[in-house]
């Protein structure tokens, strides 16, 4: 069975739950460590017990540089139990660093994947600063066996061109993880009855300033026509006062935490429309990301709003599903909600529920494969290459 060793730079967040799972359901034993952030919650993985390497904080770079060298020192005690991986996983930059240190504790000969599903503002500055960070990038990921992205446009935008790094890639999609074999019972379409509003989600991480600003302006000129319902985790760091803000904002409502996979089609099951518009890094990551959302209200029948010019809008227009705005405003959403009907709605669901499930969903099969290509790099020489191993993916 193959064991992989997980570095998480967030033990709460739900994706690590999720890659957990999924590594779990493809047939490898993982251990789990990394870091914990203020008040988040650890997501609860069964049969994991995740090792704590220390605290770092949103936003604040400088800190968790300080976190990963003072782990990097303490690390050979904090893994002492922990036998002799298959497969070394780095999420993120920081993590990219204990795992070659890992690496080299248990005899340099344990691969290393390098997990990179955003790019951070610092790999993108111009400056000083982004040659500092991309050099640490390269070096210690220079021994890497395999670079995991979630999205086409990280790959063209950023690592093709400019990381520098020459590494196989395999895409891994935001899909929704399912295991259930159980048939899933289609989605309905849920058009607003009269006098009641239509209803828009925005879920999971919560950390876009402007996106904020945009819904709560266009919910209260809709004067409760739309509803706006907020769930997951806000990134407190980055608002001024979300819980304040929220609270004055009217027909506008942020209900919480919850847990991914299992409360997904009960809670996009309230709403008829996903914001799958971000700004959090303008023009760069938001603009090149794939994002969760995306699959989860896609897959629960739920219509996508996106912008032009993303990745997400390109997405949507190559298979004909969702609303695309030119630009993103409370203006263009009132006139996008100025002309929807029952009868629109009804036609642009259709289009939707069109759609092969298996572009929104992660399947067993998929969990294996996954797993076996992760065994394949740790397997002796016999003339399969990386990219071999790929091409089975």
């Amino acid at each position: 069975m193959t064991h992989v060793l997980y570095f998480a730079h967030d033990l709460a967040d739900p994706a690590i739950r999720r890659r957990v799972m999924t590594l779990q359901t493809g047939g490898a034993t993982v251990s789990l460590a990394g870091f914990t952030r203020g008040e988040n919650k650890l997501a609860d993985v069964d049969g994991v017990t995740p090792i704590v390497l220390g605290e770092t904080a949103d936003g604040r770079f400088a800190q968790r540089i300080m976190s990963i060298v003072k782990s990097s020192l303490s690390l050979p005690r904090a893994l002492r139990q922990v036998r002799k991986p298959d497969v070394i996983i780095a999420r993120n930059l920081e993590m990219l660093a204990l795992a070659r240190r890992a690496s080299g504790m248990y005899g340099r000969d344990v691969p290393v994947v390098y997990e990179c599903l955003d790019i951070h503002r610092l790999l993108l500055n111009e400056g000083q600063v982004g040659k500092l960070v991309n050099a640490a990038q390269r070096y210690f990921a220079r021994d890497a066996k395999l670079l995991i992205t979630s999205s086409p446009a990280f790959v063209a935008q950023y690592f093709e061109p400019r990381s520098g790094l020459q590494l196989p890639v395999l895409l891994q999609e935001n899909k929704v993880l399912m295991l259930d074999s159980v048939e899933q019972t289609p989605a309905q379409p849920r058009a607003s009855k009269p006098g009641e509003p239509w209803k828009i989600g925005w879920f999971g991480a919560l950390r876009c300033v402007k996106s904020l600003q945009i819904l709560t302006d266009f919910a209260a000129k809709m004067d409760g026509k739309v509803e706006i319902i907020l769930r997951g985790r806000p990134a407190y760091s980055e608002f001024d006062d979300f819980d304040v803000l929220v609270a004055k904002a009217p027909h506008v409502s942020f209900l919480g935490a919850y847990k991914n996979p299992e409360d997904l089609a009960s809670i996009y099951n309230e709403v008829q429309f996903t914001w799958a518009i971000d700004f959090f890094e303008e023009g760069q990551n938001s603009s090149w990301l794939l994002p969760n959302r995306l699959y989860e209200g896609c897959l629960y029948g739920t219509l996508p709003i996106a912008v032009a010019g993303t990745e997400t809008a390109r997405f949507l227009e190559s298979r004909h599903i969702g609303e695309v705005l030119p630009h993103a405003n409370a203006s263009t959403l009132e006139q996008l909600f100025a002309s929807l009907t029952e009868q629109s709605y009804i036609k642009a669901f259709a289009r939707l529920s069109a759609i092969d499930k298996k572009q929104w969903v992660t399947e067993r099969q998929d969990c294996v494969q996954l797993v076996h290509t992760l065994a394949s790099l740790a397997a002796p020489h016999n003339g399969r290459t990386v990219e071999a191993a790929l091409s089975t993916a």
